[in-house]
């Protein structure tokens, strides 16, 4: 399979290139040449298949045509040691439950699958690790809370790669903080002056400079790469299996609804929906950061600064998937801006939702059902109540585990939620971080001594 890249102007590349370097030589955005469908007979099966199995099979339409088998096999069951389950949270309203890997949030499987993937390269391919530098892949990462734990421990530890977790200071849980700040080893977390955007603008301009490419081999292990994004897919075809045994024959139609920041999750059921993913539509529900809610009303993209809010793995202002959606609504760019919206608005509504209104969904759930929603997965959880129709059925992504954010939730809904034993760990580590300004140049002359 080759990647082409979504500003056109850069040179296919092989899965190889594509997870190794990131990025584009042109910024932009990697893209398979096709997305494979999935047969009648895998679809009818699934209900009946572990999470595994389902994966491999979606694993194999991505990079069985680079990746032998066993292989794959292999890395896809390595990575998927933990199941996500699907939980009825009230009539016709379901929470598709993310957070069960090690660091409790939905991005350990897109991490671990990368990191394990690079380590395949990486020994298929010796060449790979020698022609720069000190030999080392360098993984540089912003994130925004979640992408940043399950990147530092999806990575910890394994040989021939360093990990630069860049974070806005003073703008993740202390949780979330903890999570990359105390790993040590092979993971070094960046403390930066400023807000998300600022840290993935370092990040895309790292990619982008002549010298410091030429110093060291550099990749992310945000959303933008190949290897980050697409395995976030078997979470959706999963839920399908899964919600379909539960309430088999489904004669209703399924609706999915995501929380939204850089939008790499959603991007990924889309591809799955082009894959034969039986899903009606799907609700990207975004906190007051409402870049793409605001694309979906008037069909004009205008990023902006991101907004500090009380769900803040979704503050971006600038999402770098959108440019994939595009892509792939425009049929890689043939079709209007007129027609690729009317497609994008025919498939996928919006939602964006202030803190108080966060706040809200939190205490409403609670006091109706019982459940605990983290600020996230009550952006998703209010859209759902809000938008599903009569006959829908709603699966909601709760991308985090409540107690990741234990300090607003226990505020919010009067309560002491327990910490898990995996999070308490992380807690009792030292915090290791380096502080940088938003500045380029500071960031870049920081590489260059490394």
């Amino acid at each position: 399979m080759q990647y082409y890249s979504t500003n056109g102007k850069a040179p296919m590349a092989t899965l190889e290139k594509a997870v190794v370097k990131g990025l584009a030589e042109d910024r932009g955005l990697y893209m398979p040449e096709r997305i494979n469908p999935l047969s009648k007979a895998f679809f009818e099966n699934m209900p009946n298949m572990k999470f595994q199995d389902i994966a491999y099979n979606v694993a194999d339409a991505f990079f069985g045509e680079d990746i032998d088998g066993d292989s794959l096999q292999d890395l896809v069951y390595d990575t998927l040691q933990f199941e996500c389950p699907i939980k009825k949270v009230k009539e016709n309203i379901y929470s598709l439950e993310l957070f069960h890997g090690p660091t409790l949030a939905f991005k350990d499987v897109g991490a671990r699958f990368m990191a394990r993937m690079l380590r395949y390269f990486t020994q298929n391919n010796k060449s790979a690790l020698k022609d720069k530098g000190n030999g080392l892949i360098n993984v540089l990462v912003a994130t925004s809370g979640d992408t940043g734990s399950a990147v530092a421990n999806g990575f910890l530890g394994v040989e021939g790669i360093h990990v630069y977790v860049l974070y806005p200071k003073g703008k993740v849980s202390p949780i979330q903080e903890c999570q990359f700040t105390t790993l040590g080893q092979n993971i070094t977390a960046i403390e930066v002056d400023g807000v998300f955007d600022d840290c993935q603008r370092l990040v895309k301009s790292a990619f982008m400079d002549e010298e410091l490419n030429k110093h060291m081999k550099l990749t992310s292990a945000n959303s933008i790469n190949v290897a980050r994004f697409l395995p976030q897919a078997f979470y959706y075809f999963n839920a399908v299996a899964q919600i379909t045994s539960q309430l088999s024959p489904l004669n209703s139609q399924l609706v999915m609804c995501v929380p939204s920041g850089n939008f790499g999750n959603i991007c990924s059921a889309l591809f799955g929906h082009k894959m034969g993913l039986p899903v009606k539509r799907f609700i990207a529900a975004n906190n007051a950061n409402d870049i793409f809610y605001n694309y979906l009303q008037t069909g004009q993209y205008n990023p902006k600064p991101s907004k500090q809010t009380l769900a803040n793995a979704m503050d971006v202002g600038d999402p770098s998937n959108f440019a994939r959606i595009i892509n792939l609504y425009s049929e890689n760019g043939k079709l209007s801006a007129e027609e690729t919206h009317q497609r994008i608005t025919s498939l996928i509504s919006g939602a964006t939702y202030s803190d108080e209104q966060i706040k809200e969904a939190m205490r409403e759930c609670y006091a109706e059902t019982g459940y605990i929603l983290d600020p996230h997965g009550a952006c998703g959880y209010r859209a759902l109540e809000e938008q599903l129709k009569p006959g829908e059925i709603g699966i909601f992504c709760e991308t985090a585990h409540p107690a990741k954010f234990k300090e607003k939730v226990d505020e919010i809904l009067g309560l002491d939620i327990e910490i898990p034993e995996r999070l308490q760990a992380f807690m009792k580590g030292k915090k290791q971080s380096i502080e940088m300004s938003k500045n380029f140049e500071d960031f870049k002359q920081f590489l260059m001594k490394e």
